[in-house]
């Protein structure tokens, strides 16, 4: 563990010198100190990190939850159910496509339908606090979109297991289904309408207490979820939500920050051990065709949803390379894959893909601009911006306020 923390604060000095961010940087530490690469092997067993890579995952989904405040869901739920329902219905569907065509067995084409078409929440988070853009306007649907993709993917794991295991049980599909969409309902009465008391348990004065606290209550309640079939992650963002809402909510934001920092360091470490590069080779075309199609329903997907906000390109454009990172839920459906028996090119291919936009969309992300110019307008007020900048240049000094 020790090891894991230095590796990835090195690099990630070594990479802030020339602008790097340090999503990239903590998993090539962990590709290059783990089992899958030549030379020296920090841990030969990526299982040995994955408590702390939970924990990781869970504050880092946490403190997403506090800055989204209960006004912004009242007000923009239907919206963000829109730009949620349209993202997933763009790249899912393009994902299921993509499975067909490859003609790799049904079973298959379903796995890279979720490994296509869900993001990294982690990542996600990551690169809005490393760029600066919680309190961006466009942060609001980006946020939104999480949240309709993990309530999607509760159910879609729950559906999924029986059917690439070869069950036929459509009941214990449906009491699956169920059980996890009924603890999300619990989760989302309690945001709306069980604040004020929760608030009260967690007006505590003592920060070491509260720590505590808020700790306890956002891992234990994220580990009950997954015995109801229910990510992790957005049982970590609902608590978040509750208590974020609370008078005491502030100040877990500030608390939380070092440790959200630390262990997400480590979950990006332990999500590098896990990927073997020597094996993508064998899937290249495939994993190149796959982030061709990723990018361009992602770019569409901005598209719509600025259109739903009513945004400019360059929101949209931030919205379209936020979202394009995959990243532990594809690494789920490897294991998934893998276990049930499927092709064995998905491993390799799952592996390749998310590394390859793991490693990019960071770097697309804070040159968002770029894509701002693909977006429909985006030469317009490109153009606009730059005669505005020369107008101003042109101006005598006197004539400034």
């Amino acid at each position: 563990m020790g090891g894991a923390f230095v590796a990835a604060a090195i690099l990630a000095r070594l990479g802030s010198r020339i602008g790097l961010p340090t999503i990239p940087l903590f998993i090539l530490a962990g590709i290059l100190l783990g089992p899958n690469t030549p030379g020296f092997v920090l841990l030969d067993d990526p299982h040995d990190l994955e408590m702390l890579s939970a924990l990781g995952l869970v504050l880092l989904l946490f403190y997403l939850g506090l800055e989204f405040h209960m006004d912004d869901l009242k007000t923009g739920g239907r919206k963000m159910a829109v730009a949620g329902c349209t993202y997933l219905a763009l790249n899912v569907g393009a994902g299921l496509g993509f499975g067909f065509a490859l003609g790799w067995g049904t079973s298959e084409a379903l796995v890279l339908a979720g490994v296509l078409g869900i993001s990294s929440s982690a990542i996600v988070t990551k690169i809005l606090v490393d760029l600066g853009r919680i309190g961006s306007p466009e942060t609001k649907p980006i946020l939104g979109i999480i949240v309709v993709e993990d309530i999607f993917l509760a159910l879609y794991l729950a559906a999924l297991q029986p059917v690439i295991s070869g069950a036929d049980d459509l009941g214990a599909m449906a009491v699956d289904i169920g059980k996890a969409f009924g603890f999300l309902l619990v989760l989302a009465v309690a945001a709306r309408w069980g604040t004020g008391l929760i608030g009260k348990l967690f007006a505590i004065k003592d920060n070491e207490l509260l720590v505590i606290s808020f700790l306890g209550a956002a891992v234990l309640i994220s580990g009950i979820a997954e015995t109801f079939g229910v990510a992790d992650a957005i049982a970590a963002f609902m608590v978040g939500l509750i208590l974020g809402n609370t008078t005491s909510g502030d100040r877990i934001r500030d608390l939380v920050h070092p440790l959200r920092d630390a262990f997400a360091a480590i979950f990006f470490f332990g999500f590098g051990l896990s990927i073997a590069p020597g094996d993508l080779p064998t899937v290249i075309w495939p994993v190149l065709i796959a982030i061709v199609i990723t990018v361009s329903m992602n770019l569409l997907a901005g598209v719509f949803t600025a259109r739903i906000y009513g945004f400019g390109p360059k929101p949209a454009a931030n919205v379209a390379t936020t979202l394009l990172a995959r990243g532990e839920f594809a690494l789920i459906l490897a294991t998934m894959a893998a276990a049930a028996g499927l092709d064995q090119r998905l491993s390799p291919f799952i592996a390749g893909y998310v590394l390859i936009l793991a490693v990019v969309a960071p770097l697309v992300a804070g040159r968002s601009h770029w894509f701002a110019r693909l977006m429909p307008g985006g030469r317009e007020a490109s153009g606009q911006a730059e005669v505005v900048s020369a107008d101003a240049d042109a101006e005598p000094a006197g004539s400034r306020s």
